[in-house]
């Protein structure tokens, strides 16, 4: 099997370009950033987390997963000392998003839980052994004919000041089937970024209508448009499900799939 995309290329890469990143096959490297940890694909059983990790009993606990088996590449970079983790990671996810990715799971310093569990216990790497406030994870999901592929971005700064990005690519042996995002990652990407794209997603399915309608209600102030082919049939489900009518507008933005847009 041809190993995935992430390390085609990563070592040629030309790190003296000024652009906030740069590609190694179709994810993206931060500029001037130095390879510390580089490795191949192979195929394994991978658990990615969708919940703060802890350890009970010395055993790993999370309060969702994405369990399977396929094939797992990963490198970590060292970045620059003029560049933080939060502007890598910030710049290699929006990156991801505009390729067609979307988040499962998404968190940020404490939210994440224990540093150090995530590195040694997740990633097996001491040196992203940092601050637990200084760190942050996103678990995305590729769409359309590559929707069996996910790429986790950790970001973390250690005591001594040194910043770090770890990207990882894993394509799954067989179909995920469906994989929901977490409400509290829905509403972190609406707050954040202002939208949410999900282009695979024509006609309303009754599980999404209900994880929209449960992010939405965890912020009653937001206010937001949809836009679609189907977006007055969304609009339609989520005031049966729960979100009050004068919450929610159809747009006509051109897209994919259905298209939310924060009203500011």
């Amino acid at each position: 099997m041809t190993p995935p995309s992430i390390l085609r290329g990563a070592i040629a890469v030309c790190l003296t370009l000024t652009s906030p990143l740069l590609w190694a096959g179709s994810l993206p490297v931060p500029t001037d950033a130095r390879v510390v940890d580089q490795r191949p694909a192979v195929e394994q059983e991978r658990v990615y987390p969708m919940g703060p990790v802890r350890k009970i009993s010395g055993r790993l606990r999370v309060e969702g997963k994405v369990e399977s088996r396929g094939q797992v590449s990963s490198v970590t970079y060292e970045l620059p000392v003029e560049r933080t983790a939060r502007e890598a990671f910030t710049s290699a996810r929006e990156a991801l998003q505009r390729e067609g990715g979307y988040p499962l799971f998404w968190c940020q310093g404490r939210d994440c839980g224990e540093a150090s569990i995530w590195a040694n216990d997740v990633f097996g790497s001491a040196r992203l052994n940092g601050g637990d406030e200084q760190q942050a994870f996103i678990l995305l999901r590729r769409s359309a004919e590559q929707a069996d592929t996910l790429v986790a971005l950790y970001s973390v700064t250690r005591g001594n000041r040194r910043a770090y990005l770890h990207v990882e690519e894993f394509v799954a042996d067989s179909p995920l089937g469906e994989v929901l995002p977490t409400p509290a990652t829905v509403l972190r990407e609406m707050r954040d970024t202002g939208k949410l794209d999900y282009p695979d997603l024509a006609a309303p399915r009754p599980a999404w209508v209900s994880l929209l309608a449960r992010s939405l209600n965890l912020d009653s102030t937001l206010r937001a448009s949809l836009s679609g082919e189907q977006a007055e049939a969304w609009r339609e489900q989520l005031v049966k499900a729960g979100v009050r009518n004068a919450r929610l507008e159809v747009g006509n933005a051109p897209t994919e799939g259905v298209h939310l847009e924060l009203i500011r």
